[in-house]
């Protein structure tokens, strides 16, 4: 990203100054740095209430008994794991925060669940159902509140940063439950393969137990 950041600027320098517009160039680059500035300086203000907001939820019970509500969908979701394993409960709370804004709780969540599903994994070399699912939903990103989003609408003074709350919770969920449903697919056309130990590995297995 840094080589093509430096491309486009390097080009935009170049180009401007054969068409005789270097000046328009820099003063774009000047405003553009400083109302960087002003949206980095209004997202303090809006992040900070947002996760505060949020860690009030967590500290509450809210975010664990969410969590609990939508357990059985987990299980029913990942049924290719135990139904006692770790990793269920782990997705839960990594939906459950990611789907409040809570980006900073979510993810110790979501690696762990990624531990608990390598347990139990066949195929140590390759990922499991369970795993391409879960980075599958965690991609879609599906969100209540867009409290990023909202706060940058505020920084360039929009005059109704909340109305993008509706869009995003429809484009998400649309992204989020096509996420399910291909990863559900391709758990059909590409089944796991089953790693067999040779005679060699079986006997030196025996020699050594």
């Amino acid at each position: 990203m840094n080589y093509i950041f430096y491309f486009l600027i390097v080009i935009s320098i170049v180009i401007g100054a054969l068409n005789g517009k270097l000046q328009d160039v820099i003063n774009s680059v000047m405003s553009g740095a400083e109302l960087s500035v002003k949206i980095a300086f209004s997202l303090i203000g809006i992040m900070a209430f947002w996760l505060g907001i949020m860690r009030i939820a967590e500290k509450s019970g809210l975010i664990k008994f969410i969590a609990k509500v939508i357990k059985p969908i987990t299980k029913f979701l990942f049924n290719e794991l135990p139904p006692d394993s770790p990793a269920i409960g782990d997705v839960a709370m990594n939906f459950t925060a990611n789907a409040f804004g809570l980006a900073n709780a979510a993810t110790p969540f979501g690696i762990r669940a990624m531990e608990e599903m390598q347990k139990e994994n066949k195929d140590k070399s390759s990922a499991s159902n369970s795993m391409c699912l879960f980075l599958g939903m965690n991609t879609a990103g599906f969100q209540l509140i867009p409290a990023t989003v909202i706060a940058v609408l505020v920084g360039i003074g929009y005059k109704n940063p909340t109305e993008i709350i509706a869009p995003t919770f429809l484009v998400t969920l649309i992204s989020f439950i096509s996420a399910i449903i291909l990863a559900k697919l391709g758990q059909r056309f590409f089944k796991p393969q089953v790693v067999r130990q040779n005679k060699g590995d079986e006997n030196n297995v025996r020699k050594a137990s």
